[in-house]
């Protein structure tokens, strides 16, 4: 998306944490910017909806409420601009999603703008040759 002006949306992860290991250090696993509440909680359902055939009944269970019940009052949460988590756990790990919202700011182009007068001065050094050796 371009954007020329600091623009409002929500920054959304998706970490996964095992459970036995004694780390407890989550990893994350995928990450998305979502420039509406609607987009941002749709990343989570599409995830969701995605992995809950492959889920245990527990986990699914816990995938479907929220996608039936949960998903209202994250929408809600989110255009009231808090944080929101949901979570599922899938026998050791657990799974994670976070939405924040966020600021994104437009980043600077190269083109837009004119390089310093010294960068006319560079001059690339040839490569050095390696010896010439004698057959």
């Amino acid at each position: 998306m371009l954007m020329d002006k600091p623009q409002r949306g929500y920054w959304c992860e998706c970490w996964t944490e095992d459970l036995t290991d004694g780390t407890g250090w989550p990893a994350l696993r995928a990450s998305f910017d979502a420039y509406s509440a609607p987009q941002a909680d749709r990343w989570v359902a599409i995830a969701l909806r995605t992995i809950s055939p492959a889920l245990d009944p527990d986990a699914s269970q816990e995938a479907w409420e929220w996608l039936y019940d949960g998903r209202i009052t994250t929408r809600k949460a989110l255009l009231r601009a808090e944080p929101c988590t949901v979570t599922v756990t899938q026998a050791s790990t657990r799974i994670t999603w976070t939405i924040r919202p966020v600021i994104f700011l437009p980043l600077a182009h190269r083109q837009g703008g004119e390089l310093p007068s010294c960068t006319q001065d560079f001059k690339p050094h040839a490569a050095p040759q390696a010896p010439h050796r004698p057959d």
